[in-house]
């Protein structure tokens, strides 16, 4: 399998989108104590390794799908961060 169709699967993986949207929420509710930073980036890292453990896909090596999976929680963290942000920025805005 191609790094690209490994990359695209992962991208589109629902599980792994629950994960780190899951993720993202709770980051954002803790954030008060725990900041962002280290348990986003712990919480990124324990899902690319979680999957293809949990579920590895036949044909594909263990090392390439946790990488691959790296990238692609990064992608999702990414986008969801943004969302958070984005929403609690107009949820301010609203009140004033």
């Amino acid at each position: 399998m191609e790094y690209k169709d490994l990359l695209l699967g992962q991208l589109t993986d629902p599980f792994r989108i629950g994960l780190i949207a899951a993720l993202v929420v709770t980051t954002a509710n803790t954030s008060a104590h725990t900041r962002w930073v280290l348990p986003l980036s712990l919480g990124v890292l324990f899902v690319a390794f979680l999957i293809p453990t949990a579920m590895p896909q036949p044909g594909v090596a263990f090392l390439p799908a946790v990488l691959t999976g790296l990238v692609a929680n990064i992608v999702w963290a990414a986008v969801g961060v943004a969302l958070w942000l984005g929403w609690t920025r107009l949820n301010r805005r609203d009140g004033s």
